[in-house]
């Protein structure tokens, strides 16, 4: 059964409206300028300090009652560049993009906790409400760290929150130690000497070599790293030549590494500038890798799961906690914030209703039927961390 606080559940209308309301006007990484607006009037409106401008469109907002411990709560606003084939009347009016990650509903459900514990929460200390740009493969954590977001708004632990279709609605579930995969995208250029496709001994084929490499590259893992020890490379994207009887200057490639484990990142990485290189100069092509987004695993801490999963167990039960989830391939850029601070990480179930699908999915919708839940949650765990560091101090 769920306990959701009452006074979130009397404003569930207008969370919906909200949250509608951004799934129709979707905005990409550090152009959310509407969004930002719309979360600034908000916590405005409640009474809370608002600060802008962090990564561009970033928005802080500080609510302190008293002396004592931070915390802080993080929601990511952007939405990724991809049609919607919804037809009801909260789709994307935006061609192109879509919140198909769900981050309107994240916005959505930290800014109710904003306005619960800004009308009545009971706490003595300070809450960071973090409104993060630009998290789908853009850096935007990392961004706002190097603009000085900690700097400027010190937090004792950082919490998160990501909706997962699959797991039933009223249900949440983390683990304390790795919980996402860290990510490294890469480009791969191999070029060798464009010739007549009838003539190709005048020529050096980086088309042959591109498929040598994809080839190889597969072996990296199965071959390199402990069976026992997750981690994946996927070429997701390759390009050469436009015509049929010629043979291309250059060809590219593109994917990505994801693994749990810092070593393994550093042997995949390590070991895929090795493949590449070695296959290329053995046909006498050439071959370059270069790194794009780096974002770290996705590490929850001891202590911080421990009261992420009692805040949890407070609001839907016991039964309903999976305290040892399995971790998930899938990269979170809220990596670079545990990074810096301690803190956890922790998936709501999206259930598997319509609109269930999951996310990145061109018909994916997030669950209106959560956003007192979220909101809820949020709003529990500042206080329940408050209380306990308080006592602590």
């Amino acid at each position: 059964m769920m306990r959701i606080i009452p006074e979130i559940r009397a404003f569930e209308s207008e969370l919906i409206a909200w949250r509608r309301d951004l799934h129709a006007h979707p905005e990409l990484a550090y152009r959310e300028h509407r969004t930002a607006d719309l979360v600034a009037e908000r916590l405005q409106g409640w009474g809370i300090d608002v600060d802008r401008g962090i990564a561009e469109t970033g928005v802080v907002g500080t609510l302190s009652k008293g002396g004592g411990p931070t915390v802080g709560l993080r929601a990511d606003m952007d939405a990724l560049p991809m049609e919607e084939t919804n037809t009801f009347a909260h789709r994307s009016q935006h061609p192109g993009q879509m919140h198909a990650c769900g981050h309107d509903g994240h916005t959505t459900m930290l800014l109710g906790a904003a306005r619960y514990l800004a009308q009545h929460g009971e706490f003595s200390g300070t809450v960071h409400f973090i409104f993060q740009p630009g998290e789908e493969a853009a850096g935007g954590a990392k961004r706002m760290l190097d603009e000085g977001l900690f700097k400027r708004f010190p937090v004792d632990a950082v919490f998160g929150m990501h909706n997962w279709p699959g797991l039933a609605a009223g249900q949440f579930a983390t683990r304390a130690g790795p919980l996402m995969a860290s990510l490294d995208t890469f480009d791969i250029r191999i070029r060798g000497q464009g010739a007549h496709g009838a003539k190709p001994h005048d020529g050096v084929d980086p088309v042959a070599a591109a498929a040598q490499v994809v080839t190889a590259v597969q072996t990296i893992v199965s071959r390199n790293v402990d069976p026992l020890k997750g981690a994946v490379i996927s070429v997701t994207r390759i390009h050469g030549g436009d015509a049929d009887n010629v043979i291309p200057p250059e060809v590219s490639l593109g994917g990505g590494i994801r693994s749990f484990d810092p070593a393994v990142r550093a042997l995949l990485c390590r070991r895929l500038v090795e493949v590449v290189e070695g296959i290329c100069a053995s046909l006498g092509a050439s071959g370059n890798v270069e790194f794009k987004t780096r974002s770290p695993a996705v590490i929850n801490a001891v202590d911080s799961t421990a009261l992420a999963l009692k805040t949890a167990t407070t609001t839907v039960g016991q039964a309903n906690v999976e305290t040892a989830t399995d971790p998930v391939m899938v990269s979170e850029d809220f990596a670079y914030l545990l990074d810096a601070s301690t803190g956890c990480f922790i998936f709501i179930g999206n259930g598997d209703g319509e609109g269930g699908c999951m996310i990145h999915n061109p018909g994916y919708d997030f669950n209106d039927n959560i956003l007192t839940l979220g909101a809820t949650y949020w709003a529990r765990l500042a206080q329940d961390y408050l209380c306990a560091h308080q006592s602590q101090g």
